[in-house]
Formats: structure tokens, sequence, C-alpha cells
């Protein structure tokens, strides 16, 4: 079966897209999650700083996981946005508390800005062949 017959899109509950993207799509073994912004069920920007907004987007990446039946010791790669790059130590502690001895590779890039005026987005990519 080639890569176009294992493609499928993953919906978890509660999501909340603000375009025309899928939260994740699973391509074989290969879990792609969309970029995790810091909002609520209801979409609305979760009120706090760079901490709180870090945790929100790790549990909506946390959710997105769980609804392709994976996890965060699946990750692979995680790339972190942040719309300022003094955010960067307190993000890697709140991250921190989310992986055991082996976190994923990742990357860290700050760019001018991000929906809803979010500080933080994250996306990732998941290995789920066992």
């Amino acid at each position: 079966m080639g890569m176009r017959g294992s493609r499928r899109a993953i919906e978890p509950p509660g999501a909340h897209t603000a375009g025309p993207y899928s939260p994740a799509i699973r391509a074989g073994d290969l879990l792609f999650v969309s970029g995790q912004i810091p909002v609520d069920e209801s979409g609305e920007l979760v009120a706090g700083g760079i901490e709180e907004q870090t945790r929100r987007c790790m549990e909506n990446l946390r959710a997105v996981l769980s609804a392709a039946g994976a996890s965060f010791s699946d990750l692979v790669k995680v790339t972190i946005y942040l719309a300022d790059m003094g955010d960067f130590q307190a993000v890697n502690r709140v991250y921190a508390e989310y992986f055991d001895l082996e976190p994923p590779a990742r990357a860290c890039i700050q760019v001018g800005a991000l929906p809803k005026g979010a500080r933080i987005e994250i996306e990732a990519i998941a290995y789920l062949g066992g």
C-alpha cells in the first residue's frame, strides 16, 4: 500500500483549527502535528504568561497525540516558535516537565508574530511504528 492509502487526518475531540488544516495527519508510521497555540477549549488564548502558554501548548499537543494513540515518548522532532527568545529559559523549564531521559530532537525559532497574539507555538512529528 502506498503512502496515499495510509494517510488520514487525526481530529481530537473539541479541537479548534483556525483555517483549512487538520490538527494532525498520520502518514504511514509518522504523525505530523500542526502547530499548537495556547488556546483553551473555546479557542480563546489562555490567561497568564509564557509558562501558562507553554503548558497549554503542551497539553494541546498531548490531546492531539492521544487522539492518534500516541504520547510524548513517541515524539521524534519538535519545533517551538517564540515571539520573544527572551522566553527561552522559562519555556525550557515547563517543556522539560513533559519528558524523561530521551526528549525528542528540537529546534526553537524566534518569529515576528504568532496567531491570536500568542507568545509560543509548538509543532511536532511522532513515530508510531513501535
